[in-house]
C-alpha cells in the first residue's frame, strides 16, 4: 500500500515540475534557483527562501504557468500543477489562463492602432464615434467631454471598477446592457463619478466603453478585430477574446479556483466585458507583446503601433502611473511599464523594462495571486534586474495573544479602510481586497509579507488603541485611524456597503452588522446595504432577522434591470463557492420560492 502512495506522489510531482521544453544547463539552474527562492517584499531574518511548489500549497494554488523575458527573447517558459485538478490535466506551456484586467494592455493596442490609422482621435468627445449606445452626461460631468485619452488612463471619472462575470450556462447581456446595468447584467451603470479629467479613478466601465467604440466605428466583432489587427501581427497564435472559449480550446483551458481551493461554478466565468477582462492567452504568447512593446519604443519594430504612438502609450496622462492601458513603474532608476489582473478564479501580472529587454508574465488559476509577487522577486534577483527588488529584512517577535486582541478592529485610511481579525493560525490584515497574515517585529509594529509598508500603533494616553502609522524606508505615509464608535461614522453608501460585505466575506458576522446598520441608518433607501445585512443575520444564526428582511423587498428593483430576488441569487452563488453554510441558504430560496441559479445547483 505503502508503494502504491509512493507512486501516486512522484506522479504528481512529475506532473507538477515536468518542463514543457528542454533547456540547458545554464537555463535548467537558473529555473532551479528561482524555483527555489521565492520571497515576499518583507523578509523575516532566519528563515530561508520558499520553493515554488511549497508556496503553491500553502496558497492554495492550483496551478501557475510562468515565462521569463531576457535581452528581448523568452529564455524560458513553464506550467506547474494543475489545469484542472479533477481531470488531472496539468498546466503546460500552452494552457490557456483568463488573466483579466491584462485585457486592458490589449484592448488599448487595438484603440491606438485606429487612432495611428487616423480612424479615431484621443482628443474627441466619446459619443462622436458611439452608435449604438450613447454616454448619458448629467451635471456631475460639469460640462466637460469624456475621450478615449480619459478611458485608456482611467481618468474619465467613471464608476463600475470590475466586472464578476457570467455563468456560461446563463443569460449574457449586450455590451449596451452592461453600460446601461440593466437585466441580465449584474453590475450597475457606468455613469459620471466625478468630471473627466480631474484625477485617476480605475474603471473597467470606462474600458468597457471603448470597446463598444472599437466596434461601432470597425463594424466588426471585437475579437475578430483585435485578431487580425493585434493578435496576428504580433504572433499571439494561442491568444483571443471570444468569450466563452470554442468547444475546440476547452480542453486547453484551465478551471478557475477559489482561494480556498474549491471550483469556480461551472469552471469559469464569461466576460462579455472583452476589452476589461475577456482576454484568454498564456505567459509565452503575452511575452510577444511585451516584447514587441521594448522593440517597438526603441524604434526596432513597428509590428501594431510605430515608435511615435509606442512613446504615446507608455507616458502616464494626468495620473503619475497611468498610461494607456498600462501602468508605470520606477523601481530605482529603472522604468517598467506593467498590468495586474484578477478573474473569477485568476489572477495575473506582466512587467516589462522600458529598457534592456527584461520582463515577466505570471498567471495561477486561483483567488490568490500573492505566490505569483514572490516568485517575481525570486526572478528579478536570480536575472539581476536592477533595483526591482530590495527586501526588508525583519527580525519576527512574539507577542501575547492578551496584546494582539487589543488590535482587531476596523481602520479608516483615508478614503478607504482595513480590518484587522484573528484567523485560524494567527491574526490577519484585510485592506483593498487582500488578506494577508499579520507579523510582527515589536510588540506594537507590524508587517505583512506581501507588503513593504510598515506599520505601528498609536495609543492614547490611558493606552487605548487610536490607530497605526505606515511608512515605506522612513517615508510617512497618511495613518490609519481606528473606529472606536461606527455609530459616529460618516461615509457614502458605497464605503458601508464595502465594509459590510468585507466583513461578511470574511465571516466577521457582528462587526458587519455593526457597520452596515450605521450605513442603513444614514441611507435607508440603500437596498444593497439591507441585503447585505440580511445575508449578516443570516448566517449568523438569526433566521428570523434574515427572512424577515428578504420577504420585505423581494419584488423590488436593487438598480434598474436588477432585483431583489437576482441579488438573494447571485449572492448565494457566491457565498456557496466559498464555503458558507449551504443549509440556511437552501432553507430561503425554499420559504421564498426561488429557483437556485445554476451556478448554486452546480457546485
Amino acid at each position: 500500500m505503502k508503494k502504491i502512495i509512493l507512486i501516486i506522489i512522484i506522479g504528481l510531482n512529475a506532473y507538477q515540475l515536468g518542463a514543457q521544453t528542454s533547456y540547458t544547463k545554464a537555463v535548467e539552474a537558473q529555473i532551479k534557483q528561482v524555483e527555489n527562492h521565492l520571497a515576499g517584499e518583507i523578509k523575516i531574518e532566519g528563515r530561508v527562501d520558499y520553493n515554488i511548489l511549497d508556496r503553491m500549497a500553502y496558497y492554495k494554488v492550483k496551478g501557475l504557468s510562468v515565462a521569463v523575458i531576457q535581452d528581448y527573447k523568452v529564455v524560458w517558459a513553464k506550467g506547474y500543477g494543475w489545469a484542472d485538478e479533477q481531470e488531472k490535466r496539468p498546466v503546460t506551456t500552452e494552457t490557456l489562463f483568463e488573466p483579466g484586467s491584462i485585457s486592458k494592455s490589449l484592448n488599448a493596442l487595438g484603440i491606438l492602432k485606429l487612432v495611428q490609422d487616423h480612424k479615431l482621435d484621443l482628443n474627441t468627445d466619446i459619443n462622436t464615434y458611439l452608435k449604438s449606445w450613447q454616454f448619458p452626461y448629467d451635471s456631475v460631468a460639469k460640462n466637460k467631454k469624456i475621450t478615449l485619452y480619459n478611458l485608456l488612463s482611467h481618468t474619465a471619472g467613471l464608476t463600475v471598477h470590475g466586472f464578476p462575470g457570467y455563468n456560461r450556462k446563463g443569460p449574457i447581456p449586450t455590451v449596451p446592457q452592461i453600460l446601461d446595468g440593466k437585466s441580465p447584467a449584474n453590475t450597475p451603470a457606468v455613469r459620471s463619478m466625478f468630471e473627466p479629467g480631474l484625477k485617476f479613478k480605475y474603471s473597467g466601465g470606462g474600458t468597457t466603453i471603448s470597446q463598444l467604440i472599437l466596434t461601432d466605428v470597425t463594424q466588426m466583432p471585437y475579437d475578430q478585430f483585435i485578431a487580425e489587427n493585434v493578435f496576428k501581427p504580433l504572433g499571439m497564435t494561442n491568444t483571443s477574446f471570444t468569450q466563452p472559449p470554442p468547444a475546440s480550446k476547452l480542453k486547453t483551458v484551465a478551471t478557475g479556483y477559489r482561494d480556498d481551493g474549491s471550483e469556480v461554478d461551472d469552471k469559469f466565468h464569461v466576460y462579455p466585458e472583452q476589452g476589461a477582462a475577456g482576454l484568454w492567452t498564456t505567459p509565452s504568447d503575452l511575452c510577444k507583446y511585451i516584447i514587441e512593446t521594448q522593440l517597438a519604443y526603441e524604434g526596432k519594430s513597428s509590428k501594431v503601433l510605430n515608435q511615435q504612438m509606442t512613446k504615446l502609450r507608455l507616458t502616464p496622462y494626468i495620473d503619475q502611473s497611468a498610461a494607456l492601458g498600462v501602468f508605470i513603474d520606477d523601481k530605482n532608476g529603472t522604468k517598467y511599464f506593467q498590468h495586474g489582473a484578477g478573474n473569477e478564479g485568476f489572477r495575473g501580472f506582466y512587467y516589462g523594462s522600458m529598457e534592456g529587454g527584461n520582463g515577466v508574465a505570471v498567471f495561477v488559476n486561483s483567488d490568490n495571486g500573492s505566490i505569483m509577487f514572490e516568485l517575481m522577486n525570486s526572478i528579478a534577483s536570480v536575472y539581476n534586474w536592477k533595483g526591482f527588488y530590495n527586501p526588508i529584512v525583519k527580525k519576527e517577535a512574539k507577542v501575547p495573544d492578551n496584546v494582539l486582541q487589543k488590535y482587531t478592529g476596523t481602520y479608516l485610511i483615508e478614503d478607504n479602510f482595513a480590518n484587522i481579525s484573528k484567523g485560524k493560525d494567527g491574526y490577519y490584515y484585510t485592506a483593498n481586497g487582500d488578506y494577508n497574515k499579520m507579523y510582527f517585529s515589536s510588540e506594537t509594529s507590524f508587517f505583512t509579507l506581501e507588503s513593504p509598508v510598515e506599520k505601528e500603533f498609536t495609543t492614547d494616553a490611558s493606552g487605548k488603541i487610536t490607530g497605526f502609522s505606515r511608512s515605506l524606508r522612513g517615508k510617512p505615509f497618511s495613518a490609519a485611524v481606528k473606529v472606536l464608535n461606527p455609530d459616529t461614522l460618516k461615509g457614502s453608501d458605497e464605503f458601508f456597503n464595502t465594509i459590510g460585505w468585507s466583513l461578511l466575506e470574511h465571516k466577521n458576522y457582528n462587526e458587519a452588522i455593526t457597520y452596515l446598520k450605521r450605513g442603513l441608518a444614514l441611507y435607508p433607501q440603500s437596498l444593497l446595504i439591507e441585503g447585505n445585512l440580511a445575508h449578516c443575520y443570516l448566517f449568523n444564526n438569526d433566521y428570523d432577522a434574515a427572512i424577515k428582511l428578504y420577504k420585505a423587498h423581494l419584488n423590488e428593483k436593487v438598480t434598474d434591470g436588477f432585483t431583489w430576488a437576482d441579488m438573494i441569487k447571485q449572492d448565494f452563488t457566491f457565498f456557496k463557492g466559498h464555503d458558507f453554510d449551504k443549509k440556511p441558504m437552501d432553507k430561503v430560496l425554499a420559504e421564498l420560492k426561488l429557483e437556485a441559479p445554476d451556478g448554486y445547483k452546480n457546485k
